[in-house]
């Protein structure tokens, strides 16, 4: 099972950035998809595609992504997902802390 969010940082400049990550909860291995000031749906969809290819290139095989209801998150995100055996999981409507 993978789960995966944005978390916000800043550079040294004070330049804000969106980093996107994957956690794998089996092993607890965060895999970063890549960082950027502005994440588009785009941009996603490709980090998607490096995820899958990323899984098979390691052997590993995930069922089941629990993203939350972001926006960035688009159907093309879910589709290279379902394309690859993953079924993408909804988080709850407004639960900022799950735990």
């Amino acid at each position: 099972m993978l789960a995966c969010d944005f978390f916000e940082t800043f550079t040294l400049t004070g330049a804000r950035m969106y980093v996107l990550a994957v956690i794998e909860h089996a092993s607890r291995r965060i895999r970063v998809l890549g960082a950027t000031a502005h994440p588009t749906a785009s941009w996603v969809v490709q980090a998607a595609k490096n995820l899958v290819m990323d899984l098979e290139d390691a052997g590993r095989v995930a069922r089941f992504l629990i993203r939350d209801r972001d926006g960035k998150y688009s159907a093309p995100f879910d589709t290279v997902l379902a394309d690859a055996g993953i079924q993408v999981v909804l988080s709850g409507v407004r639960i900022p802390r799950v735990g």
